[in-house]
């Protein structure tokens, strides 16, 4: 894949030393994969959102912090073993394995050289860091999806104040959100157990913090745990506890990431899987496989049923009305793309702040304060926006290829969550 040197020329550099001893090996690729895991900490030490997940060998860990790579320096050593898996016999190494760490390694090199200050554009960025270019489209592809939700909620004031004023009515009581969480993050779990077999010992902790861009985060700590983070900054409408439970938990985060240990760390030695960098091809698989997983736990009306039933009365909430808000919730996740598109022009420098701002009110009928909290993802995550919705149509278009049943589904989804298949790998939507 010689491809994967298109960022030689991003920096002139100089020749550096050469990786650090390893501990004996038991494999050919072990010193290359730790060598790779040596060089995402040390970019770790420049970029605190570089690392996500870390459960590899605390000596790699101490290496990095003691060492202090400069940044052309990881450049210049992640452009070596490039070269050096690109010279490897197939026979040498999985061909799936090879190329994610190849894509790896593309995505490091772009990460550092944005670190030192080089701006690429948006599809080009997102790209290099994670292996898929979204559909770009344009306002007259929402004018259909925005005339159906007029229809849906009449009236005078502007379709953003109806939408925003209509949702106010299935916003948990503060008091309630972490009961109704938890209730719901365990009946994922239930439903996705039946389907998946993980580790006896997984297990997870909920945290509720404030002041984030994000509205959840899965911390993976390994040995198949996790914390997951919930963001109490804004309102929490009753449809988001099954939605984060699914995408933090089961079948999303905390699935893939013990899944990953347990199948390719510890089953295979693959070593280079005991990290999981966020920028990064695995963060598309990641996301989208979080996002499908609601899909896939709660399929049909079940998803309504359960929350009608059970989630509706723990709030405090009147279901009267239900049938109107999740057609409501169907038409606008038929909008995500409009978010794709803020993010694109706002990055290329077509938008400014407050235009991307006022988009996401006007095409993904966000409200003010939610379009000021996406701008703040946006600066912080850039490209890392496509991961969420064409992630999920990746993932889904991948799983259901050859899959017609329900148990067929969930067992290409956990062979999908048991890879190192890349985003280039999924049949596109």
């Amino acid at each position: 894949m010689k491809s994967l040197s298109i960022l030689a020329a991003i920096f002139a550099l100089v020749s550096s030393a050469l990786a650090a001893e390893m501990e004996p090996i038991a494999t050919d690729m072990e010193p290359l994969a730790k060598e790779y895991l040596l060089l995402e900490l040390s970019l770790g030490q420049h970029d605190p959102a570089q690392v996500d997940a870390y459960f590899g060998p605390d000596t790699l860990k101490a290496q990095a912090e003691e060492e202090q790579l400069p940044l052309k320096d990881i450049d210049l050593r992640a452009q070596a073993l490039a070269e050096k898996l690109e010279s490897m016999e197939e026979s040498d190494i999985d061909p799936l394995r090879l190329k994610n760490l190849q894509l790896r390694l593309m995505a490091l090199r772009t990460r550092a050289a944005m670190n030192l200050g080089n701006k690429l554009p948006f599809d080009q960025e997102s790209r290099l860091l994670f292996d898929a270019v979204a559909p770009a489209y344009g306002a007259e592809h929402f004018a259909d999806i925005l005339a159906q939700i007029d229809a849906l909620l009449p009236g005078d004031a502007p379709l953003p104040e109806r939408v925003t004023a209509f949702r106010e009515r299935f916003v948990i009581p503060p008091d309630r959100v972490g009961y109704i969480f938890t209730a719901a993050l365990e009946e994922c779990r239930r439903r996705t157990l039946e389907h998946i077999d993980l580790p006896k010992h997984e297990s997870f902790e909920i945290e509720y913090v404030t002041d984030k861009p994000w509205s959840a985060y899965n911390w993976y700590e390994g040995n198949s745990h996790s914390i997951i983070q919930v963001n109490t900054d804004l309102p929490i409408y009753i449809d988001q506890a099954v939605d984060l439970g699914c995408h933090e938990g089961y079948p999303g985060h905390h699935t893939y990431n013990a899944l990953i240990e347990q199948n390719l760390v510890r089953g295979k030695g693959w070593w280079e899987f005991s990290l999981y960098p966020l920028f990064s091809p695995q963060s598309l698989i990641a996301e989208g496989s979080g996002n499908y997983g609601v899909d896939l736990a709660f399929p049909g009306k079940e998803r309504i049923e359960y929350e009608r039933n059970h989630l509706f009365p723990l709030a405090g909430l009147d279901p009267t009305d239900a049938d109107r808000y999740y057609r409501l919730l169907e038409l606008r996740g038929q909008l995500d793309y409009a978010i794709n598109e803020a993010a694109r022009k706002y990055l290329d420098g077509e938008f400014t702040s407050e235009q991307a701002q006022e988009w996401l009110i006007n095409y993904a009928l966000d409200t003010p304060e939610k379009a000021e909290k996406r701008i703040s993802f946006f600066d912080t995550y850039r490209s890392y926006v496509i991961n969420y919705n064409y992630g999920k149509d990746l993932v889904a278009a991948w799983v259901e290829q050859d899959a017609t049943t329900s148990n067929e589904r969930w067992e290409q989804f956990t062979r999908l969550l048991s890879s190192p298949l890349s985003p280039s790998d999924l049949s596109p939507p």
